[in-house]
């Protein structure tokens, strides 16, 4: 069902999830584009913001996730979640990117909630 979301609130909403994408290319930028996307348009946007929020939360997540996954690879504990991770990554956000485009907010499951 697609909520009456203006569709300029869309496109930006969808923007804050796939400018994560660049993350992987150009390290952090997965979490500095969905920041500047937020950032920019949060205010009297809150489409944008919930979305631009529940983006960054997941990509400041998955970032803990990575560094802890690195740490325990020393182990060859976190092998496997190294390689599941960017995978999981990717599927997430274009999920979540479709969802933003048809007026909708993902929730990103496992998910930390820094920004409420």
């Amino acid at each position: 069902m697609e909520h009456q979301v203006p569709e300029e609130q869309r496109t930006w909403g969808m923007l804050a999830h796939l400018s994560a994408l660049a993350g992987f290319i150009i390290p952090f930028e997965h979490i500095v584009g969905p920041l500047i996307v937020w950032l920019m348009k949060r205010e009297g946007w809150p489409f944008v913001a919930e979305n631009g929020k529940e983006s960054l939360n997941f990509q400041i997540s998955m970032t803990i996730y990575m560094v802890a996954a690195t740490i325990l690879s020393l182990l060859l504990i976190g092998l496997p979640f190294l390689l599941v991770l960017p995978l999981l990554d990717l599927v997430g956000i274009v999920i979540a990117a479709v969802r933003a485009n048809k007026g909708q907010t993902f929730r990103y499951p496992a998910s930390i909630k820094f920004l409420t």
